[in-house]
């Protein structure tokens, strides 16, 4: 199986944990403190057991009674200092890792519409929650464990020396074999694991995307289709995770053979000096603990390699999050009403080989007006749309915003000025009053109430809660036609100069549909109006109408 080579050097990941561990410097270093602590009651536990052993086989003297009484305090210590970390883990953990979500969402949501869309929405959820969990516990609990195995080996490392060089210099003759195979480790493992993260990716989109069109699955009768492609992403995920265990099991087993020779050499090193009398018995309990305390460290970090592995490959992907383009950052400015939209000559296309879906496209939309565009799929219709928004720039010619006295071109410092009612069920899980709250958080209730009257949703009021009725998921509980109007009237409680309305009125019949028109053409006598529809009898309650015709040039269809 050939491995795909990794985006990022060691050094460019460095350097972007070390810019992002800010959020996580509080955790790490009471994780480091705490350890270090832990490091020397370790020793001194030893030196203690030393001291027991030797006071009670008569090789010392002093009080056995004193002698385990600190033995005991430093065990208590230790227990207590295993707390706290409990403790930390459980409260500064979950803070440290809120951070940063909250950071690489807020990324999301103000990064452009055209790099967002790139990134299935399953597979930027891993990223959220995966890879950050894997970020912060590489910060918090990684690499201050790190720091302090390095401590601790060279702490006891020194404590034995001091007692037996022969012995100590036996236990680290392994370390060059581990640092040698570690790094192959590292490098190798790095890869099966970006691999085994994105076929994650890849079955939470599977997953994420039956459930969200369940109805879709169940009625052209495809729930088998769905659950064996399922299968067949898990089974490659399968095949992943077990070359990825064929390794790590192989490079550990040789670690441990390493290590086992080691401990071996050493134990019999000290059995040979205490039969000479050379060392005490209780230098003998001193020497097995310490070989444990020096090899363990090397075992832990044995252990921390996935970890620190999957941690570097999450660190790749949630990079690839921060090179998505972002939105400039302006001060919202409002045109005074009545505001219209100017198109000139406006050109775009979805990528540099697919067709014009936009091609010297002109029309002034005049203060005040209200008009209805109409034309078949592929049209440019909510293309034209995007633009007006500045979701997307036009590859040639401008868009204006522009009353009596000023014009400008429009940016994300004008989107103050629209209000906005896309395509399909676009309501959030949460309370009808949430949803409304949404177009405009200072509406009040009366505001509400009339907005709902005027976008013909006064049913609400018929259901049990009323406005405080909770709707699942895309609206779920309520008619195709019903969340229409509920969004419709979102918008109408967002203050704007310019409405736009992107086939939002497709699931109305067309009586309610006419009279919607009316009221939003009463309530909207100032607010230029853009209808988007395909309802040729619609279009007659409009000022103004006109078609747009798709473009024949040959190309991808991406609108």
């Amino acid at each position: 199986m050939r491995l795909n080579r990794t985006k990022y050097s060691t050094g460019a990941l460095v350097a972007w944990l070390w810019q992002h561990h800010k959020g996580c410097r509080l955790q790490a270093s009471v994780n480091v403190t705490v350890g270090l602590l832990q490091v020397a009651l370790s020793l001194l536990g030893t030196e203690m057991l030393r001291r027991l052993t030797d006071i009670a086989t008569g090789s010392r003297s002093g009080s056995l009674v004193l002698a385990a009484c600190v033995l005991g305090g430093v065990l208590l210590g230790e227990m207590l200092l295993n707390m706290l970390l409990t403790w930390v883990r459980a409260v500064l953990g979950v803070k440290a890792q809120n951070l940063m979500q909250q950071g690489f969402f807020a990324r999301l949501l103000q990064g452009r519409w055209t790099g967002v869309e790139r990134l299935h929405s399953g597979d930027v959820l891993n990223r959220l929650f995966g890879d950050v969990n894997d970020i912060v516990g590489l910060l918090t609990e990684v690499l201050p464990s790190a720091i302090i195995i390095v401590v601790q080996f060279v702490a006891s490392f020194l404590y034995l020396f001091s007692m037996d060089r022969m012995m100590a210099i036996i236990l680290v003759l392994v370390t060059p074999l581990f640092v040698l195979l570690s790094r192959f480790y590292f490098h190798r493992m790095r890869r099966f694991v970006r691999k085994i993260k994105d076929s994650n990716s890849a079955l939470q989109a599977i997953i994420q995307e039956s459930v969200q069109h369940k109805m879709v699955v169940k009625v052209l009768e495809q729930a088998p289709t769905m659950v064996d492609r399922l299968e067949r992403r898990q089974a490659l995920l399968r095949h992943q995770v077990k070359a990825r265990a064929r390794f790590s099991i192989t490079a550990k087993a040789l670690i441990n053979i390493g290590f086992s020779g080691g401990y071996l050499a050493a134990l019999v090193w000290g059995l040979f000096q205490l039969k000479e009398g050379a060392i005490t018995v209780g230098v003998l309990m001193a020497f097995t603990q310490l070989i444990s305390r020096i090899q363990r460290p090397l075992l832990d970090m044995v252990r921390l390699l996935p970890s620190l592995v999957s941690s570097m490959t999450s660190a790749e992907r949630l990079m690839e999050l921060e090179e998505l383009p972002l939105e400039p950052v302006e001060t919202p400015v409002e045109v005074e009403k009545p505001a219209g939209i100017r198109v000139s000559h406006v050109d775009y296309r979805y990528n540099q080989r697919g067709r014009y879906v936009l091609h010297d496209f002109s029309h002034d939309f005049s203060p005040g007006s209200f008009t209805a565009i109409l034309g078949e799929t592929g049209a440019g219709k909510t293309t034209l749309i995007r633009t007006m928004l500045a979701l997307i720039e036009p590859t040639r010619g401008q868009v204006e915003i522009y009353n009596r006295s000023t014009s400008r071109h429009v940016s994300t410092a004008t989107r103050c000025n629209f209000s906005y009612v896309p395509q399909g069920n676009t309501l959030f899980s949460g309370t009808i009053r949430e949803n409304l709250l949404f177009g405009n958080p200072k509406a009040t209730t009366a505001q509400m109430h009339e907005a709902l009257e005027t976008a013909m949703a006064g049913f609400v009021t018929e259901l049990p809660d009323g406005i405080d009725t909770r709707c699942g998921e895309g609206g779920t509980g309520l008619s195709e036609g019903q969340a229409q109007r509920i969004a419709i009237a979102r918008a109408i409680l967002r203050p704007c100069s310019i409405l736009l309305l992107d086939e939002a009125t497709s699931a109305l019949d067309i009586d309610t549909e006419h009279q919607l028109l009316v009221n939003l053409k009463r309530h909207f006598s100032d607010t230029t109006i853009i209808f988007v529809t395909h309802r040729l009898a619609v279009a007659g309650f409009t000022d103004q109408q006109f078609t747009m015709m798709r473009q024949t040039e040959k190309s991808e269809d991406n609108n």
